[in-house]
């Protein structure tokens, strides 16, 4: 087996919401297709990736490092002793003459190729990607449903509390019982008033959400809004300073006895561990968010679980960022505590298979080989175009 040919591109999820950071009117992100000589049908199997959300497309390193590197590998260099495509062999080739630290845009790259690449290797094998993963990665006995949660709750231009309720209504519908919306965009005194509005959505029942600050709080603001929403009982209070000072955390850990949700902006094993190391994080209560396709990919998510282990962390404490499919195959392979889901939001990369149905904030898995792009219709029509 060997890659004849690759195609890079840049697909919009732009939308008019925001959150406490950034709005997402320019948000765009990077698609690839790997294009191999394995002929099924009389047609070339395709691996596809993509970058998740949250971050900018990474054309620039793909086109200028990451792609020539892969092209210009030995042609057994991704094959592993039994014969088989093995994407982690990408690893060294991809990161090649790069130096340590610095996991911004260059994981994003490198993590659509990895994407790819495990679309490759399972479409290969004729497997759903989390039945090949958990055969090699896993116990061999995959989660048959993964839990889900709704994320929403933007800011958005004149969205008052009734579209705010509409809308967590609107996710009940669909299935979900455990829902998401941003905090930190307004001043304290609005933001309760906002979680009450969706508590009344909930019929008072702050475990069933979650509220995200992305980033935004220093310490003070961080503890005061803890102290304040603390009696709701909330799901957790996800990502509430930034995403690099572990100290912000580990004191807020100190002083907010409920679950903080962190890790969607931490792109390597490194800064992981530091997370893990200094910021106070408790495995008995806390979740880890860490996004497999903005970290490198799958092969890094993979030492960044056996790191976990190591630490005493269950791999069910984590529930990655992103609403995509490619981390619903994973945590159903490697047995997490659940994935995030965009229901309406970074369309046409963001969600599950057009046939997946959410009960009772459960989700099944696809069973076409890969990842399933090719069960979402809008989203496959701008991957087949790619390489047409």
């Amino acid at each position: 087996m060997r890659i004849v040919s690759v195609h890079e591109g840049v697909v919009p999820i732009s939308s008019q919401i925001r959150n406490a950071w950034i709005d997402f009117s320019t948000m765009d992100c990077s698609i690839v297709a790997l294009v191999s000589d394995v002929v099924r049908d009389g047609k070339p199997v395709v691996g596809y990736g993509f970058s998740s959300n949250g971050r900018y497309s990474a054309g620039e390193i793909l086109r200028r490092r990451v792609l020539p590197r892969l092209m210009a590998a030995e042609p057994d260099a991704l094959i592993n002793d039994a014969g088989e495509l093995d994407p982690t062999k990408a690893w060294p080739i991809v990161m090649n003459n790069e130096k340590p630290g610095g996991h911004g845009e260059r994981s994003v790259a490198v993590g659509v190729v990895d994407m790819a690449l495990f679309d490759l290797a399972s479409k290969i094998a004729g497997q759903p990607l989390y039945r090949y993963l958990s055969e090699r990665y896993g116990d061999g006995q995959p989660d048959d449903k993964v839990f889900v949660y709704a994320a929403g709750g933007y800011y958005a231009p004149d969205k008052g509390m009734r579209d705010l309720q509409d809308e967590m209504r609107g996710f009940l519908d669909r299935g979900y019982r455990v829902v998401k919306m941003k905090i930190g965009g307004a001043d304290l005194s609005e933001d309760l008033k906002r979680i009450e509005a969706v508590l009344e959505v909930l019929d008072g029942d702050g475990s069933r959400l979650a509220v995200d600050v992305n980033g935004r709080f220093d310490l003070a603001t961080a503890l005061e809004y803890g102290r304040a929403i603390e009696p709701y009982g909330l799901f957790w209070y996800e990502e509430v300073g930034d995403p690099l000072d572990y100290r912000l955390n580990a004191v807020l850990a100190e002083h907010y006895r409920g679950s903080i949700a962190t890790g969607e902006n931490l792109f390597s094993l490194q800064d992981a561990r530091n997370l893990i190391r200094y910021g106070g994080m408790r495995p008995d209560r806390d979740y880890l968010q860490f996004d497999p396709a903005l970290s490198y990919g799958l092969t890094e998510y993979l030492r960044t679980q056996e790191m976990l282990a190591q630490h005493g962390w269950s791999s069910r404490r984590c529930i990655p960022h992103g609403g995509h499919q490619f981390s619903l195959h994973i945590a159903a392979a490697l047995k997490l505590g659940g994935n995030e889901s965009y229901p309406g939001e970074f369309q046409p990369t963001g969600g599950f298979a057009d046939d997946a149905v959410v009960d009772d904030s459960y989700v099944g898995l696809t069973e076409m080989p890969g990842i399933g792009f090719e069960g979402k219709a809008r989203f496959y029509e701008v991957l087949r175009a790619l390489h047409a």
